[in-house]
């Protein structure tokens, strides 16, 4: 075996070997997929009882039916080069460099297309031991260094079988392997918690505000000051005051809102239409290609759909406003953001609307907390690409607090929202933490230090030389026969 003077020392009993002298006695032990035009979509038949072919996504989400197309049992055959059998690692190759996971031992042979690898493993080698491996820091790095990346990151095949791993005796394999399982396990399980914890924050903040916007949560604060308490009616009439005022033409009466299938609304409080509440800006915003945004770097934010995406010399607006997907904002997500609150100077692109509310009537806090639990359903159109147009916009049914009410509203939306980031925030760090809990798991593994060693193991530089003899017999068996053929 060539042995790289880089690579670090390996414990007594351990040896650095390729992949391709781990790998099966097969000439097709470590394969890509068909090249592409070998397999073409016209080659995908509907029929569940074909060979299935296998993407990227399965190392990801298993192998359920939703995860598979089928393929002929003749075009198998044609390309069987790239079979996967049960117990195989596989590995993508194209896009997400590196993902892998071992095809399980029950499930029938498979076809990988050209964004996969197979590789089948000699049997004398524990090919969990290979998978664990595949999943450390230092593959990812070995792997980056035969990566390279046109309109997508590759490696090719010839060079990932000279990678190196290190290689321990068999018997240490194991016990490795059953070691990095237990505490995995034991790992897991706390991942799993956390990640309960992020999905019950998600449900707290939307019940939050879903109490917020029913009167829940000022309930005995409305009590309290409903002496104090100018009705939301009257705020209606200010409207309607100043817009009289300030138009030209003849005035138009507020439109009216069909609160017939609307929650009912604690008292003082009343229904009314976004377009009632806000200034709407849009005819003010620019946008501005990121090409031409290179030329004109600046310190000013610039704004989109969903937040910032970029910097800018110059600006439009210089307020706090609020700023609502127009469209590429993730309408139908309840737990996610479409609108947000900016301030100061400002550059906004034609994917937001852009929205200030009308002073003295509401403020930008409550209406942008509302627009991110309103059901945006049936105000979007499109089907890749969701869109709210303006007169849509306009037609938001808002429920609408007094205005003193509204400041306290808010007031009790962030002291309790701010709890709950704060807990997310601990969650992610901890989240961050057991990743790096795993990957310290697996280099203390690979540099011989997660087990300890046995003087009585074979050491694997006899495993590897006896797999090497057993391949050059088997090699050599197989060319007999197929002189006698």
């Amino acid at each position: 075996m060539e042995f790289n003077s880089d690579l670090p020392a390996l414990p007594k009993g351990w040896v650095w070997a390729t992949f391709e002298g781990i790998a099966s006695n097969d000439k097709n032990a470590i394969v890509d997929g068909p090249f592409g035009s070998n397999l073409k979509v016209s080659d995908y038949i509907d029929d569940e009882n074909g060979i299935p072919v296998l993407t990227t996504r399965n190392l990801e989400y298993g192998y359920d039916k939703q995860f598979v197309r089928y393929i002929s049992r003749d075009k198998f055959l044609e390309l069987k080069r790239s079979e996967v059998k049960g117990g195989d690692i596989l590995v993508a190759k194209i896009g997400s460099c590196g993902k892998a996971a071992i095809y399980p031992e029950n499930l029938q042979s498979a076809m990988i297309p050209a964004n996969l690898l197979k590789m089948t493993v000699y049997p004398d080698i524990n090919k969990l031991y290979v998978f664990y491996f595949l999943n450390s820091r230092f593959f990812k790095k070995e792997l980056e260094n035969i990566t390279t990346a046109t309109a997508q990151p590759a490696f090719n095949v010839t060079k990932f079988r000279k990678l190196h791993l290190p290689l321990p005796p068999l018997p240490e394999q194991y016990r490795i392997v059953n070691k990095i399982e237990e505490l995995f396990t034991k790992l897991d399980a706390g991942v799993d918690a956390l990640k309960k914890i992020k999905i019950q924050l998600k449900r707290y903040r939307q019940v939050v505000l879903k109490n917020a916007f029913e009167g829940k949560l000022t309930q005995q604060w409305r009590e309290a000051h409903k002496e104090e308490l100018e009705p939301a009616s009257v705020l209606l009439e200010k409207i309607k005051e100043q817009r009289k005022k300030g138009s030209k033409e003849k005035f138009k009466e507020l439109p009216p809102i069909d609160t017939s299938e609307l929650p009912e609304l604690p008292e003082g409080w009343v229904w009314t239409l976004l377009e009632n509440c806000v200034e709407i800006l849009d005819n003010q915003r620019v946008p501005v290609n990121s090409k031409d945004r290179e030329k004109r770097k600046g310190d000013i934010p610039y704004y989109g759909a969903t937040g910032q995406v970029g910097w800018i010399d110059d600006f439009i607006f210089d307020d706090e406003l609020i700023l609502l997907g127009e469209d590429g904002s993730p309408f139908l997500d309840p737990h996610k953001s479409k609108a947000y609150i900016i301030r100061g100077k400002s550059w906004v692109n034609n994917h937001a609307h852009v929205l200030k509310a009308i002073f003295g009537v509401t403020i930008n806090a409550i209406l942008c907390h509302y627009l991110n639990i309103f059901d945006f359903h049936n105000y979007v159109s499109g089907t890749t690409r969701l869109k709210l147009n303006q007169s849509q916009m306009r037609q938001i049914p808002i429920p609408l607090p007094p205005l003193l009410e509204q400041h306290q509203i808010v007031v009790e939306i962030e002291s309790r929202l701010s709890v709950a980031d704060h807990l997310d925030k601990v969650v992610e760090q901890s989240l961050k933490q057991a990743e790096k809990l795993h990957q310290s798991i697996l280099k203390q593994a690979f540099e011989g230090k997660l087990v300890p060693q046995d003087p009585t193991d074979e050491p694997a530089e006899k495993l590897l030389e006896r797999i090497k003899v057993e391949k050059e017999i088997m090699g050599l068996a197989s060319q007999k026969s197929r002189r006698k053929k």
